[in-house]
C-alpha cells in the first residue's frame, strides 16, 4: 500500500490515531467525566449553560474560585474527536482547581459532522471572546485567562493561543491568553486528514494547513504545559513532542510533564483533579499554589 504521510500509509495512521483501540473499553471513561461533573454541579456554586453565542451549542459552565476574586480562570476544551462530549462532561477539575483559587470555565461547541471545524474554532474563539469580555463579572481576571484542552480539545485550545491577526476579528487583545495546559493533543492536521477521522471532519488539503496549530504563527511567549499520556501511540507522542518544540522556538516558557504511570488517553484529564505533577505545574504557571486555600 502506497505511503501517505511520514512513510505511514493509510491502515498504519488508522491505527495510529484511533485512540478508542488503546482501552478495552471506552465507556466507562466517558461515563466517569459526566459523573464528576455532575457531583461538582451539585456541590459547588455554578452557573450553566450560558450562552456565548447565538446557536444553542454555544455555552459555557462557570465554576467561581472559592475565594474572592479576581482569580486566574482555567478555561478547558472537551476532546472527543471534535463530535463527542459536552461541557456537562468537562467540569470534573472544578472541585480541585476553585478550591485552590482557579475559577474554572467548561467551554461548549457544536460538533462534527453537523459544524465543520472551521467553525468548531470559530465557536471556540467567541467563548475566548466573551469570557475575557464577562468574566470579571464571576470573580475572573481576564488578564489571566489559561486554556486547557484534551485530545481533540488540546488543538483547540492550541488554535486559541497562536498568534496571528485573528484575536482582532473577536475583539481581543494581540495577547488574549496567559498561558496553556494542553493533553494529548493533535496540532499537525495532514495525517488526521489522510486517516479515518476525516470521515466525519472532511478537511481537504488547504483546511488541514489552515487549522493546523504547528502552520499557524507561533504562539506568544507565554507559560505553556505539554503531557502525553503514558499508553499513547507513537503519532500521539509525536504531535505532542512537535508543538513542545514549535512553542519553545517561539520564547515560551515550555514544561514537559510525565503523565501519570499507566495513563491513557481518556483518564489523563483526571491527573487535574488531585495532586499530581500535572496540577503542580498548571497552578504554578497560573500563579496558585496546590494546598487547599
Amino acid at each position: 500500500m502506497q505511503a501517505t504521510y511520514r512513510g505511514m500509509d493509510r491502515a498504519t495512521l488508522d491505527r495510529e490515531y484511533n485512540a478508542r483501540a488503546t482501552v478495552p473499553d471506552v465507556g466507562p471513561f466517558l461515563a466517569e467525566y459526566r459523573r464528576r461533573t455532575d457531583a461538582a454541579r451539585a456541590s459547588l456554586p455554578c452557573r450553566t449553560d450560558i450562552p456565548y453565542g447565538p446557536t444553542p451549542d454555544e455555552r459555557l459552565d462557570i465554576y467561581p474560585a472559592a475565594t474572592p476574586g479576581p482569580a486566574p480562570v482555567f478555561l478547558f476544551i472537551h476532546g472527543g474527536y471534535w463530535r463527542a462530549l459536552d461541557s456537562a462532561d468537562s467540569g470534573f477539575m472544578a472541585p480541585y482547581l476553585t478550591a485552590r483559587g482557579a475559577c474554572v470555565v467548561a467551554l461548549n461547541y457544536a460538533l462534527a459532522p453537523g459544524a465543520s471545524l472551521d467553525e468548531i474554532t470559530r465557536q471556540c474563539r467567541a467563548a475566548l471572546a466573551w469570557v475575557h469580555a464577562n468574566i470579571a463579572a464571576h470573580g475572573g481576571d481576564p488578564a489571566r485567562i489559561h486554556l486547557s484542552g484534551s485530545s481533540a480539545g488540546g488543538h483547540l485550545a492550541a488554535m486559541l493561543i497562536a498568534g496571528g491577526d485573528w484575536p482582532a476579528a473577536f475583539g481581543l487583545p494581540p495577547r488574549p491568553v496567559a498561558g496553556a495546559t494542553l493533553l494529548s493533543g493533535l496540532y499537525d492536521l495532514e495525517p488526521i486528514r489522510l486517516c479515518h477521522v476525516n470521515d466525519w471532519l472532511a478537511l481537504d488539503e488547504a483546511a488541514a494547513r489552515r487549522l493546523s496549530p504547528l502552520a499557524l504563527p507561533p504562539p506568544a511567549p507565554i507559560p505553556v504545559v505539554h503531557c502525553v499520556a503514558a499508553t499513547e501511540t507513537a503519532e500521539f507522542r509525536r504531535q505532542t513532542h512537535d508543538h513542545a518544540a514549535f512553542c519553545a522556538l517561539a520564547g515560551c516558557t515550555t514544561h514537559s510533564i510525565p503523565a501519570p504511570p499507566g495513563s491513557n488517553h481518556f483518564d489523563l484529564p483526571f491527573a487535574l483533579c488531585e495532586d499530581t505533577p500535572l496540577s503542580r505545574a498548571t497552578l504554578s504557571v497560573m500563579g496558585l499554589d496546590s494546598k487547599s486555600l
